[in-house]
């Protein structure tokens, strides 16, 4: 018989012992001021302080600043600048044991010790005049114009983020839905008034009969798969058949997608078309396009058909890694013939591997070279495969730098010289082009280094840009064009050499912008480009990451090594179209579902892209032709390989770091597990492997 005295001594503990543990109080951090408003410009001095368990302070503890950079500048020794608007936080660090000398910014955030936080609020500047944006020199009766309005605020920065209202002065003559849209009634003369906030513009329209008696439209391919892209074009006429130039054209779209295909219902827009007529499709189905101006109108029609890309993978082998984690790797042929990879370690060993892979399923350790750093983040090998170039972080002396290899023999890798000078705060990326090494020096420019006397490295020139909280996380070099990974900056293309006629002149001593494109997530992390056979186009592909917080350990990293909790990241891939470098175009994205984007590799012959979707796996993603749209909806992706590994340092868990293709095989490094090898099968072999399993 139970004793109901016992339960209730139980609950009376259990209380007891829970009031104990919410009464304990730990080591803290708190920063001073304790709440923060600035104006955008202004500049401030944090101060640190550390008091112990039972609420003293502790004297001479360090305390280190960290912040976002994309709209706070802040410097280790807590001097804080706001950049842009909005709320921001700033993390205060005391590590368990003492940083000498200048913290390197990817690394030091993440040393073991205690944190505080301070919300800084940064409101937005008045606004000082605004402009109308997309005015027509000419409104024609029945055709529309959308206006945008930009502006300047008190602080001198452009502002795009406007939300206006809109008024006609000859409600007559042309209408506005308020937002934007100005139709044509009738002619006659007409100001539009645009307000923010009390600020307001006009801008002057003339509004003119139009000429259009009727139009035709037709399109580039009337069946065609989803993801490819088809143009419409439209020729305008008058009473008499003369063709109209520059009258616009406004198109719809009706869709009806095939009920009968799983991926059709509920899914939402299937199909879009843009105003200049390139359109795109998600879904199968048939769908009409409308082009209208005034009371002309014409349709067309189109079939699509589903992509039909997807192709199975075979796992070959893995080395794995179960005592730290890994990071980058290269694949290469070794001046005997045998291919070879060498990878990196990350957070605490500083050693660097060299295997055989010549056969995938076999992957054999060959040899390993151990240097000062806690991370040896990036590798690479020299187009002759006998030069290897490191990046370190973390070392025990503070001064990071790069360290170059003899990879002649990788079965007897030699040391040949280290390079730090005016790299000690870290370099996290690198990349060797021409006997240059392009190293990504403290997150904030990148260093050009001379190695044609590899034991005697040399500095020729640096690049780095003027924007405040700047940031270079990125590097990639082909054809003697640069393409930087900016994070806050975007993608900026720069020539190294490989300009010729249409480049400025830029050489390694001299690297010369030629153009840019923003990104305004402030994540951009890797890049790479292509020139499309196929699409007659060159695209960048710019890669996003970020890593949500730990919920089981607020305010603190990612993932906990030491717990072997897996880190949750996010992100997707933006592609840009960069035919015209002073002016690029955002076209489409690869993003899946809620992943984050790594490293990625595009084989520009197969036109394929290779993508580490850290916790989302390898993916394979089909990029030939034009690209528009939402890439991954379309149904371009070919196959995803998700490696989970029992046994690997973070069990469980794939965190695919980055791929390369080599002869046929797709190796694979994943942070919590190692060296990877698959291969994706061609459709015969599934068609083939299907009929000899039999019914």
């Amino acid at each position: 018989m139970n004793n109901p005295s016992t339960g209730t001594l139980v609950v009376f503990l259990s209380f007891l012992m829970s009031a104990e543990l919410s009464a304990q109080t730990y080591p803290t951090v708190e920063i001073e001021p304790s709440t923060l408003e600035l104006k955008v410009g202004d500049t401030v001095q944090l101060k640190g302080v550390v008091k112990d368990a039972d609420g003293k302070i502790v004297p001479d503890a360090q305390v280190l600043f960290f912040g976002p950079r994309i709209n706070l500048t802040v410097t280790p020794g807590g001097l804080v600048t706001a950049i842009h608007p909005g709320d921001h936080k700033v993390t205060a660090l005391s590590p368990t044991e003492r940083i000498e000398g200048e913290p390197d910014s990817y690394t030091r955030s993440w040393e073991a010790g205690i944190r505080g936080k301070l919300d800084i609020v940064v409101p937005e500047p008045p606004l000082s005049s605004i402009q109308i944006e997309g005015i027509p020199d000419v409104l024609y009766v029945g055709t529309t114009a959308a206006l945008r309005v930009s502006g300047i605020d008190e602080s001198g920065a452009e502002r795009h983020d406007l939300a206006p209202t809109f008024t006609v002065s000859r409600s007559g003559t042309a209408e506005t839905d308020g937002f934007g849209t100005v139709t044509g009634l009738k002619p006659g003369a007409i100001t539009i008034m645009a307000t923010v906030d009390e600020v307001e513009a006009t801008a002057a329209i003339i509004v003119k009969a139009n000429p259009i008696h009727f139009i035709e439209l037709t399109a580039s391919e009337t069946d065609a798969r989803t993801g490819d892209v088809i143009h419409f074009n439209v020729v305008a006429r008058d009473r008499k058949g003369a063709i109209v130039h520059d009258v616009p054209i406004e198109y719809s779209l009706r869709s009806s997608p095939d009920p009968d295909h799983p991926e059709a219902r509920g899914a939402g827009a299937s199909a879009m078309i843009l105003d200049d007529g390139r359109f795109v499709a998600e879904q199968q189905g048939i769908y009409t396009v409308v082009a209208m101006s005034g009371s002309a109108v014409a349709r067309a029609s189109v079939r699509i058909e589903r992509r039909d890309v997807i192709r199975e993978f075979e796992f070959l082998g893995q080395a794995r890694r179960s005592d730290h984690l890994t990071s980058d790797f290269w694949i290469w042929e070794g001046v005997d013939g045998r291919d070879y990879a060498i990878v990196g370690s990350w957070g605490g060993p500083g050693k660097i591997y060299f295997y055989d892979v010549t056969d995938p399923t076999e992957m054999e350790l060959i040899d390993t070279v151990q240097v000062d750093a806690r991370t040896v983040n990036d590798v690479k090998i020299s187009e002759d495969g006998r030069i290897a170039v490191i990046s370190r972080e973390g070392a025990s002396n503070r001064r990071n730098g790069i360290v170059i290899l003899d990879v002649s023999d990788p079965r007897d890798v030699k040391i040949l010289s280290t390079f730090d000078d005016q790299l000690t705060g870290g370099v996290h990326n690198v990349f060797i082009y021409e006997n240059h090494v392009y190293a990504v020096n403290n997150g904030r420019r990148w260093d050009v280094i001379n190695i044609d006397d590899p034991s005697k490295p040399s500095r020729v020139s640096r690049f780095e840009t003027t924007t405040p909280g700047r940031s270079v996380h990125d590097v990639w070099v082909r054809d003697g064009i640069l393409y930087q990974a900016g994070r806050t900056d975007g993608i900026i293309v720069v020539d190294v050499g490989g300009g010729g006629d249409v480049g400025p002149g830029g050489s390694p001593e001299h690297p010369v912008e030629m153009g840019r494109a923003d990104q305004i997530t402030g994540w951009n992390h890797a890049v790479w480009p292509m020139k499309s056979s196929s699409a007659g186009k060159t695209y960048v592909f710019a890669g996003d990451e970020t890593f949500y917080d730990n919920p089981r350990v607020p305010e603190t990293l990612a993932y906990d090594p030491d717990e072997k909790i897996p880190s949750r990241a996010g992100g997707w891939v933006h592609v840009i179209e960069f035919d015209d470098p002073a002016h690029p175009q955002e076209v489409a994205q690869y993003k899946v579902g809620d992943f984050g984007v790594h490293n990625y590799w595009i084989d520009w012959e197969a036109e394929l892209m290779y993508v580490a979707y850290y916790q989302g796996g390898l993916r394979v993603l089909d990029v030939s032709g034009e690209l528009l749209g939402d890439l991954y909806a379309q149904g371009r992706e070919v196959g995803s390989f998700y490696s989970a590994d029992p046994e690997g340092f973070i069990p469980n868990a794939a965190m695919v770091w980055g791929p390369q293709p080599h002869k046929g095989t797709i190796f694979f490094t994943d942070h919590h597990s190692g060296l990877w090898a698959v291969r994706l099968k061609e459709k015969d072999e599934e068609d083939k492997e299907a009929g000899s399993a039999g019914p």
